[in-house]
């Protein structure tokens, strides 16, 4: 492309970053937002800057909210006596949609990945054992994706919270392994959390 075109290839470059999206992709969505009207591309230029200020990680559970604590760790319908353990934000939607766990949880942002840097002190345990140490929970359930790196995390932290008087359990593997929970449907997901297995060293 011309050097006319620079913006252009700009937009581009800054969409391959995103996770999923490849080059092909991107050029295609970058045409794409070319040829929308200009009050649509300032409607996704806003929605993304709205994003990036208004948006952060609750204190207590450290999934994404606007208001602090969010609006499930505020939630006095919900139990206090189970916690579900997830990777990411985007896992809870998953779990909740399944209409049946009713309980806390608490957001690790990520697995441990020695291969890729990130260790334990780069999840968010400290606060996990926190709040297993001044709640009244009963059940800890770890519903990290069935992937090495998520089994690996699943193991990791049930070691950790094994001192506590807590019931530890893990989800069933009607997951496929090598998926994210994102990916499965609420049957699946329903059908896992009904079957939890208690984790064993």
């Amino acid at each position: 492309m011309p050097d006319s075109t620079q913006p252009l290839l700009q937009l581009i470059e800054e969409l391959k970053r995103i996770p999923g999206i490849g080059a092909k992709t991107a050029q295609r969505v970058a045409f794409h937002i070319l040829g929308i009207p200009q009050e649509d591309a300032d409607r996704l230029a806003d929605a993304i800057r709205a994003v990036k200020k208004k948006i952060f990680y609750c204190s207590v559970c450290s999934n994404i909210t606007h208001v602090d604590p969010c609006s499930m760790c505020a939630d006095g319908e919900r139990s206090s006596e189970s916690l579900c353990v997830v990777e990411q934000p985007y896992n809870i939607t998953s779990i909740e949609k399944t209409g049946i766990y009713h309980g806390r949880y608490h957001v690790l942002l990520g697995t441990l990945a020695p291969l890729r840097g990130v260790g334990p002190e780069d999840l968010k345990l400290d606060k996990l054992i926190e709040r297993v140490e001044k709640g009244s929970f009963t059940e800890i359930i770890i519903a990290t994706n069935p992937t090495s790196e998520g089994e690996a995390t699943a193991l990791y932290v049930a070691k950790m919270l094994r001192k506590f008087p807590v019931k530890m359990t893990r989800l069933a593997m009607g997951l496929p392994v090598g998926s994210d929970i994102d990916f499965a449907d609420q049957v699946t997901i329903k059908k896992a959390l009904e079957g939890r297995t208690e984790l064993k060293e």
